[in-house]
This record gives structure tokens, sequence and C-alpha cells, in this order.
């Protein structure tokens, strides 16, 4: 059987590789999208009720309306409305499949090989995103049972004492949330403060909770080692010992850096590790390979998100038209 030349793969099936494919079946493409998890993966393994910072309308793809009652969608809303966008469109994708490698031949054919398989492309897309790898503390006992490095929901934590780690959208709720479960939260917080990138309704109510007592938090203060029972703090008043049923070490997320490099992607040796990239076209520089969404901006993951990327699909999509 022969096989299947693509004018464009898409790796990553999330809302901004959706975009992608969109815009390319739009123009008369032959597309694919090659997912290593579940359709809009990253949104399937947020937390069970987490509310976006974005309205509606600033996540909608594909000119598709998308309806929410509340002011802001939540996790389960975001969900529905991508797996109607999949249905409406009827997307060419392949799901729970991972790309391996990405490699241009001689002819400047690229061959992508899965884990289920070998394809072939004119031009690449990755979208891929940033919530697979943890940013880790490499600390001794990171790797115990108890330290969880994503959280889901509060049910399992009610009446323990929990250390979160972090002061951004994800630790903060997690520390609201098990505290309203029961738990007895203290929260470790390296700077002196709520991170200002704290979803603006939120923010009060975790400033509050710390004021009255409620929930415990050390301000400029980093662990330095996690046992079995407790976690070990340096803080500026010195070593203090706290006791910890779990730890939620949410120190945040990053893109596969290495992959990139694999690909073939030049990466800016600062700590932001950003990837080189034409912003005007998003192509990096191998030809014909682009990148779109959250994976442009390297370590600084809040630097792009579903409503400032979307335009991403079109940039890549016209570049490519223009090389016909």
């Amino acid at each position: 059987m022969e096989q299947i030349t693509y004018d464009l793969i898409i790796i990553g099936g999330g809302p901004i590789g959706m975009a992608c494919a969109i815009e390319a079946q739009n123009k008369g493409l032959k597309y694919l999208i090659i997912e290593k998890g579940s359709l809009v993966n990253s949104l399937f393994n947020y937390p069970l009720y987490m509310t976006f910072f974005s309205t509606a309308e600033r996540l909608e793809i594909g000119g598709v309306p998308f309806s929410c009652i509340a002011p802001k969608p939540g996790r389960q809303e975001a969900l529905e409305y991508y797996r109607n966008i999949h249905k409406h469109f009827n997307l060419n994708i392949k799901l729970f499949e991972r790309v391996e490698a990405v490699n241009k031949k001689d002819n400047g054919l690229f061959v992508l090989t899965s884990s289920k398989g070998e394809y072939v492309s004119k031009n690449v897309v990755i979208a891929t995103g940033f919530y697979d790898i943890p940013v880790y503390m490499d600390v001794p006992g990171e790797n115990l049972p108890h330290v969880r490095h994503y959280y889901k929901e509060a049910h399992e934590y009610a009446f323990r004492k929990i250390v979160v780690i972090g002061a951004n959208n994800s630790s903060v709720d997690a520390a609201l949330e098990c505290y309203r479960k029961g738990a007895d939260v203290t929260m470790v917080i390296r700077k002196g403060e709520i991170n200002n990138r704290v979803k603006y309704w939120v923010k009060p109510d975790i400033e509050n909770r710390i004021a009255e007592g409620s929930i415990k938090a050390y301000f400029y203060s980093e662990i330095t080692q996690i046992t079995e029972n407790e976690v070990v703090l340096n803080t500026s008043d010195g070593e203090i010992l706290i006791e910890a049923d779990f730890v939620l070490a949410l120190t945040g997320y990053r893109p596969d850096i290495e992959f990139l490099k694999k690909s073939g992607v030049h990466i800016n040796d600062g700590i932001n590790c950003t990837p080189a990239y034409n912003p005007e076209t998003m192509e990096t520089n191998v030809p014909g390979l682009y990148l779109a969404g959250v994976v442009c901006g390297g370590m600084e993951t809040h630097k792009w998100f579903i409503e400032n990327s979307r335009v991403h699909a079109k940039l890549i999509t016209d570049h490519i038209i223009s090389a016909f």
C-alpha cells in the first residue's frame, strides 16, 4: 500500500492543534493531527473543577460559538465544546499515538515516527503545549509516593495535613479547595506574595484565608527535603520542620524542550529556553517546521495561551499555501 504524503501533520490535539487543522481543512490541505492522549489531553488532565481565566468567546476556534451560562467556563464545559468542535469539523485525528521523532530528509519531506507507525509530510506543526513535564524542585524525597506534581480534586486530602508548594493559580486553587474540604493546609511560597497572575476573583480569597490563619503560609521559603512524614523548610527565620501527609508540589510545568531540539529547532541558551521561529509565519529555523501555541514561549509558559495563540493557525496555513 502506497504511503500517503500529507501537506501538513500537526503534533498535538489541543485547542491550538485543532485550530491549525480547521484552517488546513478550510484551505484544502491534506492534513493529519497526531495526539499522544485523548482529545485536548491537557484540558482533560486539569483539576476537575477548574475555572478558566478566559471568557468563553476567547476560547472559541473555527468560528463556532462557545455557549456558557457562567461568566467563565469550567473544565467540563470546555471538554464538551472541543468534543463538539471535533464532531462538527470531522477532524482527521489519531488519538493515543505519541510522535517520537521528526526528521527532515534530503528530499525536503518530513518523516514522523510514532508509537504506532511512520508518516510522511511536506510540513509539520508542533503544538504540544506545556503540561506534560513538571518543573521539578530537585530535592531529596521529591519522588516519594505522597508527593504529587498534579492536582485533580480535594477529596483524598480531606482531614489530612497538606503542604502546597507554589503561589500560582494551580497552587492557590488546590490550597483553597483542600482547605474547604477539611484539610489542614500550609503553603510554601518562594517569594513574598501571591503571584499577581492568580485569577483576580481568587486572589483576595487566598490572601484573606492566609491573613485570618485558616491557611498557613511561609513566604520567602523553600523546601530542602521531603521525608515520609515531614518537609524540611528553609525560611527567613531558619530551618523548620512541618508535618505533611501529602505534598502538592505545584511548581509549574514546561514544554518538551528536548523533543524540539531533537526535531532540529534551535533553542535559546538562556533560562527561558525560547525556541527560534519567525513570529510572522511561526516557521522555525527548519523550513517547513512550525510552532503553534504555548510551546512558542519555552519556559515562559504564561506568555501564550488559547486566546492569543489561535492566530497562529492562520499564519501557518497562509504561509504554507503561499509556497504552493
